[in-house]
């Protein structure tokens, strides 16, 4: 079985990813908790991200896929939001997983062809308001993968999906009660918020082979939102 690690897993989009994808690959999870892992296939081990050193975890030689969930929803007008704001956001966006890559590339180039997924956000491409501090972060992860994904090719692919507004604890404050999701629905040409599963199958589809003959893509997965105008 091909060997796939997931930084970040314990909840959420990555929790959805690793039970979509436990019974076709060795799972790895490099998380800092491990709360309902015990209900899934996969190996657990203890990690931070924004602070920890991935060459000292107890990995595999040989890494297949790389699904890396860290991120940060920072919505506040930019005259409130100080240069800290935004290096602390690009921090821990980008920045993060670029030393979690570089540590990872030598196990990563022993596979015959690994996959990457990152996740960025529709408002790269479509510009919204509050959103200048994660767009600027997340638009760092979308540059990054498509040179990353053009200087590697064809040994590792590099892909990134850019979700709209999704029901996960990150997003628990846009979605705290039913007239926000409501409203937030509303906005969607499919008329409601996406779920974690919406993410978890086209990350499947992108580690998996059938989509052997894709990389350097942004795809949106977004109810239609960065793409329709049904006014």
């Amino acid at each position: 079985m091909k060997n796939i690690l997931l930084i970040g897993g314990s909840y959420g989009i990555g929790f959805q990813v690793a039970k979509e994808l436990q019974n076709d690959y060795n799972i790895f999870i490099a998380s800092r908790t491990n709360q309902k892992l015990n209900e899934l296939k996969v190996t657990h081990l203890e990690f931070d991200a924004y602070k920890d050193d991935i060459e000292s975890l107890d990995l595999p030689e040989t890494i297949d896929g790389l699904v890396y969930c860290p991120g940060t929803i920072n919505l506040k007008p930019f005259k409130m939001l100080s240069a800290e704001a935004f290096e602390k956001d690009i921090q821990k966006n980008f920045i993060s997983l670029v030393n979690v890559l570089k540590g990872l590339l030598p196990k990563l180039q022993n596979s015959d062809q690994a996959s990457l997924v990152f996740y960025s956000t529709i408002a790269v491409q479509t510009g919204m308001p509050f959103h200048t501090s994660v767009a600027a972060a997340k638009g760092a992860i979308e540059g990054f993968a498509k040179s990353l994904a053009a200087e590697y090719a064809p040994k590792i692919r590099v892909n990134v999906i850019a979700p709209s507004l999704t029901d996960t604890p990150l997003a628990e404050k846009l979605l705290n009660n039913e007239k926000k999701k409501e409203k937030m629905s509303e906005r969607h040409p499919l008329k409601r918020v996406g779920r974690d599963e919406d993410l978890a199958y086209m990350t499947s589809f992108l580690l998996s082979d059938k989509s052997s003959w894709i990389t350097g893509q942004v795809f949106g997965v977004d109810g239609g939102l960065s793409s329709l105008n049904l006014n």
